[in-house]
């Protein structure tokens, strides 16, 4: 097949092996976490193993797992999500990590709380509370427990040990997921954090729960083990949430976090091409990576035409070029892409880009929700 400029292009841009940390990954592609819920009991098997190593396979630099409960009883709501503290899941993760290297990729967890996101009675622990810092869902009812100081201290270490567990069992590093209207985004967010304390007030204060997460997770893993935070502006419940409304409060927000120990920042954005504040046509990965000098992750409907939101009400999605995409990363507004829904629904999307098989791609089929191919 004729290589086409573009796919020339593509290679050479997204080709490139990047240092994060300690960690050298191979490309600059990354698989972006999606919850898929195929691990009953908490356990990824070997169609979980299988899912990650096929794609490492393809040529996904960095995979991001789907998010994994850290070990407190509030932290998930189902018993299909994998867990990432107790014996049997960690073994199951381990087996997951040795797959995906041996395919040529390299891997890191995402450790997930999920907050009041939680209703009262949900698995895996049907008697926890649902915690926030406030007792706030997102869409503002207050039918949830305000954390004391103990339930922030029991998160924080809990969070510590999933570090040093992944760690341990062979992980490339990890990311929190401080995303999405999730617990970690709760602090940070005014609508849902109302504290008077320590840990509520301005956007500062506010950061102060996910700093202390990002430095007992620091101190609990080796100084070269890559620490990644993944945070966006909108929320469950509330896509036209902000967590800043101009550069200068994003700026209050993220340097705490860096200043903790963040490496890579990954910025969740529902459409990577948008730009994040006026006067400029950066986007919130770009604006982060300003801000910060941190190394960056993008993320937003990558090689489709349409959002995730309209995929899970059953909607399916073109392929878009990424001559847009190129352009920013060329530029360096931000230093690695995830894809997420068009790498679910072709395991070989990596290799096809890098190889320039752009007219291989596949249209997104939200049926791809229901396997784990």
């Amino acid at each position: 097949m004729t290589v086409t400029p573009s796919a020339s292009r593509a290679a050479q841009i997204l080709s490139r092996p990047i240092a994060l940390n300690g960690l050298t990954v191979p490309n600059r592609i990354v698989m972006a976490p999606m919850t898929r819920m195929f691990s009953p009991g908490g356990v990824p098997g070997e169609d979980v193993r299988s899912y990650y190593a096929r794609r490492a396979a393809a040529g996904v630099g960095l995979i991001v797992t789907e998010g994994t409960y850290v070990g407190h009883e509030s932290a998930g709501q189902s018993s299909r999500v994998p867990w990432f503290h107790g014996e049997e899941q960690l073994a199951g993760w381990a087996k997951v990590a040795e797959d995906v290297h041996a395919a040529g990729g390299t891997i890191v967890p995402q450790l997930w709380h999920v907050g009041t996101v939680r209703k009262q009675g949900q698995n895996p622990y049907p008697d926890a509370p649902s915690h926030g810092p406030s007792g706030l869902r997102v869409d503002g009812t207050a039918d949830a427990t305000p954390m004391t100081q103990a339930d922030i201290d029991a998160v924080i270490g809990a969070f510590a040990r999933a570090a040093a567990d992944a760690e341990r069992i062979g992980f490339d590093g990890v990311e929190i997921h401080g995303a999405h209207g999730y617990l970690v985004d709760q602090f940070l967010w005014a609508g849902t954090n109302r504290r008077t304390d320590a840990y509520g007030g301005d956007a500062v204060a506010r950061t102060r729960f996910a700093a202390e997460i990002v430095a007992a997770v620091r101190a609990a893993v080796s100084p070269e083990f890559p620490v990644i935070f993944r945070y966006s502006q909108w929320k469950q419940e509330a896509y036209d949430a902000r967590l800043a409304e101009t550069p200068e409060e994003l700026e209050a927000i993220l340097t705490p976090l860096a200043a903790a120990g963040v490496d890579v920042f990954h910025a969740s954005t529902r459409r990577y091409w948008l730009p994040e504040f006026e006067g400029s046509d950066l986007n919130l990965a770009g604006w982060t990576k300003k801000l910060t000098g941190k190394q960056v992750i993008s993320v937003g409907s990558v090689g489709l035409d349409g959002d995730f939101i309209h995929a899970f009400q059953g909607a399916g999605s073109a392929v878009q070029g990424i001559d847009n995409l190129l352009d920013r990363m060329e530029a360096d507004e931000f230093d690695m892409v995830a894809v997420g829904r068009a790498l679910l629904q072709d395991p070989q999307w990596a290799a096809k880009v890098l190889s320039g098989r752009f007219d291989e791609l596949k249209p997104y089929d939200a049926a791809s929700l229901r396997t784990l191919s």
